[in-house]
């Protein structure tokens, strides 16, 4: 093996008293990618960023970080400003806050060129738009002139992707640069950081929460656990045959594309903070194998069962049972407890003579577009849901799919106002919402609740857990006496201690806190559950135990729910029938195993091609179908299919066919007589 470029041995980052990173060391190869993964805390991010030197002076900084040979740390600032961006270059996680807003984007790269190069201003300019033009940004010279905010989230990404390889960087550092992304972005972004790579010849340190994104980007993997490496290996054995039972919790975690893998296997407890280590391994109070042994010594990074020493094969563990594990390669169910979902209450007729809870059909709302600071003036409008249709029976799960600007959220509130729609109609439990008086209003209000994206931003941080969950009640008018007995059964229900009914949300953690939206959505025993988002911003161990919570919950009650999702994944888990959204129209819908094996609609075909598989085998076989570009905008109104200025069918069709998909818009059609599976397609078996 040649020379490491980039060696890290024994680095340490400490915030006063507070140790984020615990001795980690890495060596990194021209050409490699390293994937850095764990939950959230874990010291993924603050580790990429001790290594350019780029956290605040408040943090020391311990141990060596080596470039070629050259010490990093302690480098002085000069000469250290003079590695930043030439040798190492850095992706941030949120682009729009990494460029600065005032300044063109054209002019913000070619500055970085012009730093570390002896160019003039036009060489720069042209440096810049070739970047830009391999990053795959249309028109590049006129999106020079263009400013941050004015670029879509992946036209962001890409902008900062071409003005980290501006100088051809050895290393090229990604902290979470998909996190925000839609998964079909997600796609494109990891794509150009595949072409940079390629181009530059640059080592990548890929850091991510997503399984997936590493199993399909990385050549080896170091997994970090409460400020240090608790597992690293190749990408294949590391997925294949897990030695810490921490790896192989979170691999047990993930909901796959596929449906394989078995049930979710949530990882008990949480990750303990920064200053909270106690002796031994840190994991041991949230490890279902730990020993007498676990909690007296700390392991180190390459000690099995027996005490030897194993570097010669890259695959280390700090675990003392890794050679056990090694050995059995267990499924994560056969190691961690997984609840059993009890069965229906009561046996599900045939969906055909269920009950409607939801109907809705031929949904439109649009918004004014204004203009002018003080006297504004209507110049036209924004079509942000055009055609929906949504059909929910009781105790089944719906999942609204689509990318980010496809109608998702305002389809949710238009459901949620209880009013006359703006076009089209909606039909709520067999009321027609347009004909609802107030009284009517209020009292359908109890029978739908929502539980929203981010549960910190949705519970009043001045209110006990108690007073959150007794609230929906005292909407209702709800006999003080059976408030007082519901908390206690409620937070029960959903997991929680009932004695911690006076503690307030910022003393539970992120996905404690989601349990508590769900019970107070739960208390005014609701008929529909809209879910919106309810997992995207929780770490994915905590995720998995409130989608089982979730499974339980729907089984116990018979409810019913509207799940929006951007991840697939996690809606083929959760979702009994799906139904797909492009540009404010449903335009693919069906039951869940339909859909995502046999889908017909060109876009939906997309959304499943860009989902990772947490499984590097699978993931590498998988033809992969890139989107070009983002949607169209919502201002104007598209004849004919709205999907055709990026569908790969349209781009193979003949003159003739074409005329077709630019004319009319295509019908609902089913897959077969009697099959629940409809999609708007012209031609949904391809060109």
């Amino acid at each position: 093996m040649t020379p490491a470029l980039l060696t890290v041995r024994d680095l340490t980052v400490d915030f006063g008293t507070a140790p984020a990173v615990r001795g980690v060391d890495l060596d990194l190869h021209r050409g490699e990618t390293l994937g850095i993964v764990g939950e959230s805390g874990s010291g993924k991010s603050v580790t990429a960023l001790a290594v350019l030197g780029l956290l605040p002076g408040t943090a020391r900084v311990g141990g060596s970080v080596r470039l070629d040979g050259r010490e990093l740390v302690g480098l002085p600032a000069r000469e250290l400003a003079a590695v930043r961006g030439r040798r190492i270059a850095m992706v941030f996680q949120d682009p729009l806050s990494a460029f600065t807003p005032v300044y063109r984007i054209g002019d913000q790269i070619a500055e970085a060129v012009r730093i570390h190069q002896d160019v003039d201003r036009a060489t720069a300019r042209k440096r810049a738009a070739d970047l830009l033009d391999l990053v795959g940004i249309p028109a590049p010279d006129r999106a020079l002139d263009s400013f941050p905010h004015e670029f879509s989230g992946g036209m962001r990404q890409r902008a900062m992707i071409a003005m980290a390889i501006a100088n051809d960087p050895d290393v090229l550092l990604a902290d979470e640069p998909t996190t925000a992304l839609d998964v079909t972005i997600q796609a494109q972004v990891l794509d150009v950081l595949r072409t940079a790579q390629r181009e530059t010849g640059a080592a990548l340190v890929l850091v991510s929460h997503d399984l997936g994104v590493i199993a399909g980007s990385a050549d080896r993997v170091a997994v970090m656990y409460a400020g240090r490496i608790a597992e690293t290996a190749p990408v294949d054995e590391l997925f294949a045959a897990p030695r810490h039972p921490y790896t192989l919790g979170l691999i047990g975690a993930v909901p796959r594309l596929d449906g394989r893998g078995g049930p979710l296997v949530p990882i008990p407890g949480r990750p303990p903070a920064p200053g909270e280590l106690g002796r031994g391994c840190p994991f041991a109070p949230r490890c279902p194998l730990a020993e007498d042994r676990c909690r007296t010594a700390e392991p180190a990074l390459d000690t099995g069962s027996d005490g030897t020493h194993d570097r010669a094969s890259g695959h280390l563990a700090a675990c003392v049972r890794a050679d056990e594990l090694a050995a059995r390669r267990p499924a994560p169910a056969e190691v961690y407890p997984v609840p059993a979902v009890p069965a229906p209450a009561r046996a599900l007729p045939p969906r055909a003579e269920r009950d409607t809870v939801l109907a809705v059909r031929g949904l439109t709302k649009s918004f004014p577009r204004l203009k002018g600071a003080v006297l504004k003036r209507r110049i036209g409008d924004i079509h942000a849901v055009d055609g929906v249709d949504l059909d929910i029976r009781r105790g089944e799960t719906l999942g609204l799919v689509g990318e980010s600007g496809s109608g998702k959220s305002t389809t949710l509130y238009e459901l949620l106002r209880l009013a006359a729609p703006q076009g089209g109609r909606i039909e709520l439990l067999g009321q027609d919402t347009a004909a609802l008086d107030r009284a009517a209003a209020r009292r359908l209000r109890a029978r739908v609740q929502i539980v929203f994206q981010d549960p910190a931003a949705s519970l009043d941080p001045r209110m006990p857990i108690g007073d959150i969950v007794a609230e929906p009640l005292q909407a209702q008018r709800a006999p003080r006496e059976e408030v007082r007995r519901r908390i206690p059964e409620l937070l029960r229900q959903v997991g929680l201690d009932p004695e911690h009914a006076d503690r307030y949300p910022h003393q539970f953690s992120g996905g404690q806190r989601q349990r508590i939206s769900i019970a107070r959505a739960l208390a005014v025993r609701p008929d529909l559950l809209v879910l919106d988002e309810p997992v995207s911003a929780l770490d994915v161990s905590v995720q998995a135990g409130v989608l089982n919570l979730l499974q339980q919950l729907k089984a116990e009650l018979g409810l019913a729910y509207l799940f929006v999702s951007h991840d697939l994944s996690v809606v083929r888990y959760l979702a009994d029938r799906v139904a797909v959204m492009y540009l404010g129209r449903t335009v693919e819908t069906g039951a869940v195993t339909e859909v995502f094996e046999r889908p017909r609609h060109p876009y939906t075909r997309a959304l499943l091609s860009a989902v990772p598989l947490p499984d590097p085998a699978a993931e590498r076989r998988r033809s992969k179908l890139l989107l070009a570009g983002d949607p169209p905008s919502p201002t104007v109104r598209h004849e004919g299919c709205r999907f055709r200025s990026r569908c790969p069918v349209y781009a193979a069709l003949d003159a003739e066919r074409r005329g077709r998909c630019e004319r009319d818009t295509p019908p609902d059609t089913a897959a077969a007589p009697g099959v629940d599976h409809v999609a708007a397609c012209h031609y949904p078996h391809g060109a």
